[in-house]
């Protein structure tokens, strides 16, 4: 392993950083020239539904201070690699700003006890492990795609396989630069306080900031806390279940012996065998753990690539025959035990990130990414709802189930201790009708929908599911009274 050199990413001349800049006073939004642009179509990672929207591209500090004086009626919406599926990160109308030139790492410090990295908002999830994983260095937490920025990360409070252990990703978050609405910028770091009620109003922003869509302001940067590996291998146990049943019993007794689990389920067959799934559990490999070939090179990276899938899919290439055969596919090409298995970071975190683009097969009517949690208790009710999607005749290939552990004081992370489940439905009629009979049955138990992944849930289902939403309101109407920060889903939710 590496040793990380000081001056690997250098400062800025003075001693101070990226995060430390525009060195200006703090100003109003109205002494800030505005930058006209035009409008152009954006549209989420389901690509259902577009909009039109003022793009700013950001390079600095000073660009989204100018950007924010153009926000004024529609508001403004900070955007990473757009990879939240419904209108999180859209601005019918407004100001979008396009934090992705942001994306500088400005130092680690591989010496503290965990290990931190000083970055700004726009470096993605990819770009970050490929810098620290020479040096035994590991994000904590990922989500099921490299391709998203740290400051979509914190907004959204992604998880990953590991919430059960890990947590979410503002958990491993020390502090972050916010761009308040009246031009200044605010670091908040991670408060002590254990509850709501003990934090200050700091400590409040910073944990309505997680999980608060972009509402709160702009991050701009962070300090994130990292882990040490040993190998970019991990080993993995993978074991065929013969229906839902026998999945939920598997992930229920066995789950805790793993850091890493989820779960690949069939919702096409029916029968004796709905819910036939492939359950896969794993943790870090170390370096005993590789075969003398792999040892050579325990850090490397490996994230092979297909190409890019072309703009030419029509609707409906996801149908019964293609779905069917899909599912059979997936299911039977799984070992129905193997114990220890070596899989390299890509095979095992973000197989679809083999082919960019994927998004397209589902043509130009886009699709629809429905995620719930239920909690562990609600264990009918939530066989139920996937018992409503299997028998829906709305087809889905892309299935995840997950257990969650607890969630942070977060007001609106999505995570709970519960069942998640996670399918991917073609825009089609009848979806509506479908989705509202589940948000019943969520609503009913005391579950949600994750709001990066929503595009049409209700403002009185969300507050019936979020039940916290007034405390996330006091932080928003301290941070930015005029609500400058706005988006399509926080207008679409009445935030």
């Amino acid at each position: 392993m590496k040793a990380f050199p000081v001056n690997a990413f250098p400062s800025m001349p003075g001693g101070g950083s990226d995060l430390d800049l525009p060195h200006i006073r703090p100003s109003g939004v109205e002494e800030q020239p505005p930058i006209p642009q035009k409008l152009i179509e954006i549209h989420g990672w389901g690509r259902a539904a577009g909009a039109m929207s003022h793009l700013h591209a950001i390079d600095s500090v000073a660009d989204a201070v100018s950007a924010l004086r153009s926000g004024a009626g529609r508001g403004v919406t900070p955007r990473g690699l757009g990879r939240s599926y419904g209108d999180a990160a859209q601005n019918s109308g407004g100001t979008t700003l396009d934090l992705t030139h942001l994306d500088k790492i400005l130092s680690v410090d591989a010496a503290s006890e965990p290990p931190t990295v000083t970055l700004q908002a726009g470096v993605s999830i990819d770009t970050l492990m490929k810098a620290l994983l020479p040096f035994g260095l590991w994000v904590p937490v990922l989500p099921g795609t490299r391709q998203v920025t740290i400051g979509g990360a914190i907004a959204a409070d992604v998880h990953g396989k590991n919430h059960h252990t890990q947590g979410s990703f503002g958990n491993h978050v020390r502090s972050f630069d916010l761009l308040m609405a009246d031009g200044s910028v605010k670091t908040l770091e991670r408060p002590t306080g254990g509850s709501w009620e003990a934090l200050d109003d700091d400590g409040r922003l910073f944990w309505g900031t997680i999980g608060g869509m972009g509402l709160t302001g702009a991050i701009v940067g962070a300090v994130v806390e990292l882990q040490r590996v040993e190998t970019a291998y991990f080993t993995v146990d993978t074991d065929r279940c013969s229906d839902i049943d026998d999945l939920m019993a598997r992930m229920s007794t066995g789950d805790d012996a793993y850091n890493y689990s989820v779960a690949w389920f069939d919702a096409v067959t029916k029968g004796r065998h709905m819910g036939r799934a492939v359950l896969t559990r794993g943790d870090k490999a170390k370096l005993s753990q590789l075969d003398p070939k792999r040892r050579r090179e325990p850090l490397k990276f490996v994230a092979p690539s297909f190409g890019t899938i072309p703009e030419v899919f029509p609707n409906r290439m996801v149908n019964k025959l293609t779905a069917k055969a899909f599912s059979e596919f997936w299911f039977r090409k799984a070992p129905k035990h193997q114990v220890g298995a070596l899989q390299n970071i890509t095979a095992f975190f973000h197989p679809l990130d083999i082919v960019a683009e994927w998004n397209r097969v589902y043509g130009p009517n886009g699709f629809l990414q429905y995620q719930f949690v239920v909690p562990f208790s609600a264990h009918e009710t939530f066989k139920r709802c996937f018992e409503m999607i299997v028998n829906s005749g709305h087809l889905s290939c892309l299935n995840v189930l997950k257990r969650f552990g607890p969630g942070n004081l977060s007001p609106l992370s999505f995570p709970m201790p519960g069942w998640t489940l996670t399918v991917d439905l073609p825009i089609e009629p009848g979806l509506d009708k479908l989705c509202d009979a589940l948000d019943e049955e969520v609503v009913s138990v005391g579950g949600r929908v994750y709001l990066a992944k929503d595009s049409r849930l209700t403002a009185e289902r969300f507050r019936q599911m979020y039940p916290r939403l007034d405390d996330f309101l006091a932080v928003r109407r301290q941070a930015d009274p005029e609500h400058l920060f706005s988006s399509d889903l926080a207008r679409r939710l009445a935030i």
